[in-house]
């Protein structure tokens, strides 16, 4: 429903999500993948595809992912682009290994129209 608000389709959704919180900006600390919050990456994407791992409950709309070094924890919201077909091929796109240029882009031109939305002068 917001995606349809912001007149967002699903792929500018997915990497507006997957770089927020990539750069840590999270309501509930959820999916805090790499160690450097100050750099945009396509570092959830790549967490939240990696088929070596399990996800277990850990709270009410919450997983862990139990990683060597650190914990990684998911919402319910976030495991939607592994279980959706549509969301899911979005996804492995800006999982790849050579997308972070595109995710970077991507990411750049969704905000942009996210934060012009409101600006009536340049309509």
């Amino acid at each position: 429903d917001k995606a349809y608000l912001l007149n967002l389709s699903a792929p500018e959704m997915a990497v507006l999500i997957g770089g927020l919180r990539s750069l840590g900006i999270s309501a509930t600390a959820a999916s805090m993948v790499n160690d450097n919050q100050n750099q945009l990456s396509n570092d959830f994407f790549v967490s939240l595809l990696d088929i070596n791992t399990d996800l277990v409950p850990n709270g009410i709309n919450s997983y862990e992912q139990a990683k060597s070094d650190k914990t990684v924890s998911f919402s319910r919201v976030d495991l939607m682009f592994a279980s959706n077909s549509e969301l899911r091929a979005i996804a492995e796109v800006y999982a790849s290994d050579d997308s972070e240029t595109k995710f970077a882009n991507d990411f750049i031109s969704a905000w942009t129209k996210v934060m012009n939305l409101d600006r009536f002068d340049i309509h």
